[in-house]
């Protein structure tokens, strides 16, 4: 497999598929994709730490996807991480098929995506920042990236633990 290779690109909800899509090792992306922003954060090739990043005003989608195919080029990503909104019952919404239908249309980039579960990201990052004193303004103007950030740890986070002894052989 060859990372940028359209055919290699790999849309899952299993960790195990994702990382086996992956090389060895490599940067990671997570996205917060929002109806007017997709949050971005990274993560170390060695996948210990997500670090915020930055937000990208979405527009016509063309142009989302060469701001994406930019940063993924400039920052060496190899996997990326979507924030997936299910309902609280795990199920589908209409932002659910939105998301999957944005993983689509990001195969051109050939990278493999895990969709991860976000539901209660943006509610963490809003406490975390309400704790810390920060004025709505500022909350307002980090939530996406942190929230992104906040995805990609979840998703490094079970990549690297290991498994539990009844599903080793």
């Amino acid at each position: 497999m060859i990372p940028g290779d359209a055919r290699s690109a790999t849309i899952t909800a299993s960790t195990a598929e994702f990382a086996a899509a992956l090389p060895d090792a490599g940067r990671l992306a997570g996205l917060d994709p929002g109806t007017k922003t997709i949050g971005l954060a990274t993560c170390d090739a060695g996948w210990t730490y997500a670090s915020p990043h930055s937000t990208i005003e979405r527009g016509k989608f063309s142009v989302d996807l060469a701001r994406l195919k930019q940063f993924v080029a400039n920052e060496r990503i190899m996997g990326l991480v979507l924030g997936l909104p299910l309902s609280m019952d795990g199920s589908d919404t209409s932002r659910t098929q939105s998301v999957r239908a944005m993983a689509r249309n990001l195969v051109p980039l050939g990278l493999p995506i895990l969709l991860w579960d976000e539901r209660w990201s943006t509610q963490a990052v809003e406490r975390a920042m309400i704790a810390e004193d920060l004025s709505r303004a500022r909350r307002a103007e980090r939530v996406d990236r942190m929230a992104a950030a906040y995805i990609l740890q979840g998703a490094i986070d079970a990549l690297t633990r290991p498994k539990p002894i009844w599903e080793q052989s």
